[in-house]
């Protein structure tokens, strides 16, 4: 009786899966014909639906049936989601795998749709949280279509050894390693057609091998017989696409459209969902790209829901990032008007709250869509009143503010600290910062608690207008909350101080910020530009050569064309020689009024004004240069390998990579590309940078990235000085919570590895490696990071020490995935690990 019960639900189930997907079909493709509440009881019904033909406990029913009935269940559903056509077994046994197979590839799919479900992006700190309610784009994958594919089945083919040849492929291919997969291939030769070929990628793709069938599909294209198939290209571009093997999908993305032939719109929208879903820097980009190829070049018009996917990727960033997106935002406004989609409220929210971050406020384009929601029936949420707030701070326009604050007093829910601050800021922008910082204590009467930024805009407000005694009392207040960072601060008393003349203070406060915070580039100029104004020419000369010494403040314009009037205006000529050969390296602007002094001097020297410096790398260059290439560092070369340029790659996650790049950034600052990067005057350095492309860094790129990918040089071991292995340490490298020390090591094959064991055992330290595909961690345990640390300590930043110091303290935080290793088990991935010991002669363990 439980077995005819459940069968009764089972059949009315198939039919209202049925029904439901033939209505919802017909609804996304004539979305005017229903109106916004029918859309959303539709899309409740679909959610509810799902959420009990998809559970736990009727899944287990479905191992209650015989094969037949579970295969006859599956046939209407296989009839719309399956890709291929089904491709027969040569045997019964295999046959009956498959549909074993079959069940579990059902299973995975519902599992799949259940993880497409939940996708998000994550919202970051400090900004407005949207929530777009209308579905992810990666729950439309199911209803794109694909060109249709057709290929003979293994009985069709004629000849018997070429159909047990195919089978055996099949069988054995997507067991083996990438490079014995080719090998096998290559072996095939002779015999291997391009149906053939396709036969095997087909089937790898069916068994949900993806991996290997683009394996073959590349082995493919490099065949003399090979015809490019449209179709087997975009099933598998879409297969790599779904699985978010964004890089792979693009690659034959790229492939179809160097060919002549426009993607398919499956293929554009599952690469634009893929990039959206890598957490990876600059994959946004690349998905705005996509898609608007995807209209421009196209023609397609795209779901409602990748619309909202990707504006709710674009306003996912904090304020400050997300402000260049506007014109991309714009863009898929329009199309969402063009297209008589329905725009969703946080549509208008988020673009609204994007204008109110840019540097000059679009009053028109604001109050256009305010009317717009209004006419639509939308109500201005918070969100929508903090960003028009926002814009009032930066014009100052206290009328509309004050109407705005009135209007979020009138909602009923919390007031954001936020407000409250744009608030100060609007009066503080009239020339009232009194009023400012009324408004200041009011919310902390409101609230019972004070934010950090709320702190820093009143200190601001107060050191602007020169209320020194109400700057100094606030200062210590948010001292004494404990509450960091406190270096903006700082920088606002020090500003005020040097601008009232008031150069002791300047002094005091400099040493309390050093005490207190870690050492900034901004806070050591201005106390040098106020010891430069009181001409105290031994501190500014001593303050100057510390900033130079430490890598973790290093020099600029700003210090170099300091130090440099100082030396001018006190006659030490030969230092400011060496200043201006300095600025020169370097290629900083030096001022005009310095510049018309040196002419002078130099002349009187018989020596070439701006003379052309070439550009060469110290040993210290070289050095550091060999430590980042081992901890990941990659060369870009051109076509004829003439050229190459470095791009530097630094983790935003990371406290070590942070103060690191400012280091490297000031090292090769005469090498850097500054194209669209800042030059010296801003402290804001990005995570990627590159060099210019010069024949001069040929030699490191033949021997770490001969052929576009990364190897380690047969000589390594002659360049592996203290000073290599600190820098590979902070750039490729992390403590373990233990205190040992793993250095990673990309590209290198066991030969290498086994060579740099060696090297290390001659250094008399002792070193075990373990294999994560295709990333070589090489760990110093116990003593022998403590052996290590003090190799390296010495050239390591003075910054960096107390992260990186190998005391057994634990580290809070930074790669979670990396901390994952350890060198207790005999395997950290699903390879074999290779392990090392260096005790004896460095062999991969079996």
């Amino acid at each position: 009786m439980l077995l005819q019960s459940v069968a009764q639900d089972l059949s009315s189930s198939a039919f209202t899966i049925t029904t439901i997907s033939t209505f919802s079909l017909h609804a996304i493709q004539n979305p005017a014909t229903l109106s916004p509440p029918m859309r959303i009881a539709l899309s409740s019904s679909i959610r509810a639906f799902r959420s009990v033909a998809f559970s736990p406990s009727l899944r287990n029913v479905f191992f209650e049936f015989s094969p037949q009935t579970i295969l006859a269940l599956q046939r209407n559903r296989n009839h719309r989601l399956s890709l291929f056509q089904p491709i027969l077994a040569a045997s019964a046994s295999s046959a009956s795998s498959a549909s074993s197979g079959s069940l579990q590839q059902l299973l995975s799919e519902d599992e799949n749709v259940k993880l497409e479900e939940s996708w998000d992006l994550g919202p970051e700190s400090e900004k407005e949280v949207f929530d777009f309610d209308v579905g992810s784009a990666a729950n439309d994958l199911k209803h794109l279509k694909s060109p249709s594919f057709e290929m003979k089945e293994l009985e069709e083919l004629p000849e018997q050894w070429r159909r047990s040849k195919l089978a055996w492929l099949c069988k054995e291919l997507p067991s083996h390693k990438p490079a014995t997969l080719i090998r096998l291939l290559n072996a095939q030769r002779k015999w291997m057609t391009q149906e053939d070929a396709t036969y095997v990628a087909v089937h790898c793709m069916r068994i949900r091998e993806n991996e290997a069938s683009f394996r073959v599909y590349k082995w493919m294209i490099q065949q003399h017989w090979f015809r490019f198939d449209f179709a087997l290209a975009t099933r598998l571009a879409d297969f790599m696409g779904k699985e978010r093997k964004f890089s792979k999908c693009r690659e034959i993305f790229d492939d179809i459209i160097n060919q002549g032939k426009v993607p398919s719109e499956s293929t554009f929208h599952i690469l634009t969902v893929a990039y959206l879903s890598a957490n990876v820097q600059g994959c946004l980009e690349e998905a705005c790209g996509i898609y608007n190829r995807m209209i421009q070049f196209g023609g397609y018009r795209p779901r409602l829901s990748l619309h909202n996917s990707l504006f709710k990727a674009l306003i996912n960033k904090p304020g400050g990032a997300s402000k260049s997106y506007l014109k991309q935002a714009e863009f898929i406004f329009h199309n969402l008007v063009t297209s008589g989609l329905e725009i969703h409220k946080d549509i208008y929210a988020g673009l609204i709250w994007l204008l109110s971050y840019q540097d000059t406020i679009d009053r028109e384009r604001i109050t256009e869509l305010r009317k717009e929601m209004q006419q639509a029936g939308i109500k201005e949420g918070t969100d929508v009143l903090v960003s028009i707030l926002r814009a009032c701070s930066k014009e100052g326009d206290t009328v509309e503010a004050e109407r705005t604050w009135f209007k979020l007093l009138e909602s009923e829910c919390s007031l954001p600290s936020q407000a409250f601050v744009y608030r100060m800021e609007v009066y503080s922008k009239v020339g009232e910062p009194m009023k400012s910082l009324e408004i200041f204590r009011v919310m902390q009467e409101h609230l019972g608690s004070t934010s950090v930024v709320a702190y820093h805009k009143i200190i601001e407000v107060m050191c602007k207008a020169h209320e020194m005694e109400a700057a100094e009392t606030l200062m210590n207040e948010f001292q004494n909350t404990g509450l960091k960072p406190l270096t903006p601060s700082f920088i606002d008393l020090m500003g005020m101080y040097f601008n009232l003349n008031l150069h002791d203070k300047v002094e005091s406060t400099f040493t309390q910020c050093l005490e207190k915070c870690r050492p900034n580039r901004t806070i050591y100029n201005m106390y040098l530009d106020s010891l430069v104004k009181i001409a105290n020419i031994g501190k500014a000369e001593e303050v100057f050569n510390r900033m130079l010494s430490d890598g973790m403040i290093g020099v600029n314009t700003r210090s170099c064309n300091a130090i440099l009037g100082v030396y001018l205006s006190s006659g030490e000529h030969v230092k400011a020689e060496k200043i201006y050969d300095l600025m020169c390296q370097k290629k900083y602007d030096i001022e005009s009024p310095l510049m018309e002094k040196l002419d002078y001097i130099l002349s009187l020297r018989r020596k070439v004004v701006k003379k052309p410096i070439s550009l060469k790398l110290s040993k210290e260059q070289r050095e550091i240069l060999v430590g980042l290439l081992l901890g990941g560092l990659q060369i870009e070369s051109d076509e004829e390998r003439r050229k190459h340029a470095l791009n530097f790659d630094f983790s935003d996650n990371s406290d070590v990579h942070c103060a690191l790049k400012r280091h490297i950034f000031d090292l090769y600052h005469e090498w850097l590309n500054f194209c669209g990067i800042p030059k010296d005057e801003s402290d804001d350095i990005p995570n990627r940078f590159s060099t210019i492309a010069h024949p001069y860094f040929g030699f490191y790129a033949d021997q770490f990235w001969p052929k576009g990918w990364p190897v380690i040089p047969k000589l390594i071991h002659r360049w592996l000085s203290p000073r290599v292995l600190a820098y590979w340490y902070m750039y490729g490298g992390l403590r373990s919570p233990s205190g040992d020390i793993l250095l990673r090591l990309k590209g290198g094959s066991v030969e290498s590895v086994v060579n740099i064991v060696k090297t290390f055992k001659e250094k008399s330290l002792d070193c075990r490696v373990k294999r994560k595909g295709k990333v070589f961690w090489i760990g110093f345990l116990g003593s022998n990071s403590v052996w290590f640390w003090k190799l390296t300590e010495p050239y390591i930043l003075d910054g960096l020490k107390d992260l990186l110091k190998a005391d057994g303290h634990s580290l809070v935080g930074e790669m979670a995935e990396d901390q994952s290793i350890s060198f207790d088990t005999e395997s950290d991935s699903d390879e074999k690990a290779s392990n090392y010991n260096s005790n004896n002669d460095p062999q991969p363990s079996k």
